[in-house]
């Protein structure tokens, strides 16, 4: 990766916060009383980026982390954490929210998130940024790349939870790019249509 890209990439450790807060607040969002459909949205939301995130710690953070550190108790229970979630995931997968035990199975997980939450932010990252320093950039660029590969495995599934889970960002998000497409559409139809006129004139 270019060293430029690597420069102006954020840090992995902000990365991996922004991924804590995403999910956090996803889950936020889900109560006994919401509707079915927006449960299922925002669990399969939550589920998938979960899903990513623990892969791209387990393939680019935890490994760098591991030089630096050796054998660290808190690293060395990431991954079993990791393994809990997922096996959680899968149980919910297996059920839905028509079932009574989806709740609870749901907040099972939020409560195995917090916990490795925890461990990361209050000892993972800080060690991070002061071991790895030289690298954090580098790492998030890395990051960035791995991540587009796998959301680009289910970009459609992604869309439609985040859009399901978040509906008001997500049409003030729209509202904003509609602007932007009317705001500069017209320039460019502008600029086509004196560069065409440029070339009558000079012919």
């Amino acid at each position: 990766m270019p060293e430029n890209t690597s420069k102006l990439s954020p840090s992995i450790t902000a990365m991996i916060r922004l991924d804590h807060m995403h999910v956090l607040a996803a889950a936020h969002r889900y109560h006994a009383c919401t509707p079915w459909w927006r449960k299922r949205a925002i669990v399969n939301g939550v589920c998938a980026a979960l899903e990513i995130h623990a892969q791209l710690e387990e393939e680019i953070f935890y490994p760098a982390l591991e030089r630096a550190l050796g054998n660290e108790e808190t690293l060395a229970k990431s991954r079993p954490q990791h393994d809990e979630m997922r096996a959680t995931i899968a149980r919910l997968r297996a059920t839905g929210p028509e079932d009574a035990a989806y709740d609870g199975l749901f907040y099972q997980l939020i409560r195995e998130v917090v916990h490795h939450v925890a461990d990361e932010e209050t000892i993972l990252l800080p060690d991070a940024e002061r071991l790895l320093k030289s690298e954090l950039r580098s790492l998030g660029a890395a990051m960035t790349k791995r991540r587009m590969q796998l959301v680009g495995e289910r970009p459609g599934e992604i869309a439609l939870n985040t859009a399901k889970t978040f509906p008001v960002a997500t049409v003030l998000l729209a509202s904003a790019v509609l602007l932007a497409l009317r705001h500069c559409l017209p320039k460019a139809r502008c600029r086509s249509r004196a560069a065409s006129a440029d070339g009558t004139t000079s012919s």
